[in-house]
């Protein structure tokens, strides 16, 4: 059980903290759900803002969980056998429970400022298309969340493994979470990650709620493409004594 807990309040923090910024302190986008003021932090903050907390927490709760934080990559574990399917079914609950709270507090928050309103795709949701971002198509957002997560599995399964630094492992993944933020944001506002778009999609309704589905299924997609992967050509073999 306090591996679930200890997942639930990663992905906590990582919705409040990387969302957080879009909202609170980041430029005045319409997938942050801003009402106009001046520009924040911009573009690089909320990448740092996604990345840094991806850090924070693997050292904090590594040691304990391992510090998924993101069912697509419980689901990437569980398909590279690292993972029994109990605690990937845990792991997955604690981890929506964790975004939807954090999306809950940030929403509180914000009713907090004068004239908020929720608008579309509110509470740094993902989404794409006409009147979000840079209002790319369905299929450039379906490939950014795919290849990118695939991106993102990779440097997970190779910096975690006896081929890599697992001391620095943390680091490396937090990095790699800020270079896709990066190049997404004006996409999709990055998602690679189902529970960090699920929290926010279900209490901001509307379109964010709509496109949910692609933010659940593209970095799933790219999770087990990447485990494959992984297994198929890098996966260290045991050595025979003959």
């Amino acid at each position: 059980m306090n591996k679930y807990l200890a997942e639930m309040i990663g992905t906590f923090a990582l919705v409040l903290f990387g969302c957080g910024s879009a909202v609170v302190s980041g430029v005045s986008l319409a997938w942050a759900g801003a009402t106009g003021g001046p520009a924040g932090i911009g573009l690089l903050g909320i990448a740092l803002a996604f990345g840094l907390s991806v850090v924070v927490m693997a050292y904090a709760i590594g040691g304990i969980s391992g510090c998924h934080i993101n069912p697509a990559i419980t689901i990437a574990m569980l398909v590279a056998k690292k993972i029994s399917v109990g605690d990937a079914v845990g792991y997955i609950i604690g981890q929506l429970i964790g975004a939807l709270i954090a999306a809950g507090v940030l929403m509180c928050i914000q009713k907090g400022m004068p004239g908020f309103s929720m608008g579309e795709w509110a509470l740094g949701s993902n989404g794409w298309g006409p009147g979000y971002g840079h209002e790319y198509s369905t299929g450039a957002a379906f490939i950014t969340e795919a290849v990118l997560t695939f991106m993102f599995l990779f440097v997970i399964f190779a910096t975690t493994s006896k081929l890599g630094n697992s001391t620095m492992a943390g680091l490396a993944i937090g990095l790699t979470l800020v270079l896709i933020h990066l190049v997404a944001i004006p996409i999709t506002g990055t998602s690679v990650n189902p529970a960090r778009s699920f929290g926010p999609a279900l209490l901001a309704g509307g379109k964010a709620l709509e496109q949910l589905w692609l933010f659940i299924v593209a970095p799933i997609v790219g999770g087990i493409a990447a485990a494959l992967v992984w297994m198929g050509l890098f996966e260290p073999k045991p050595q025979s004594n003959y």
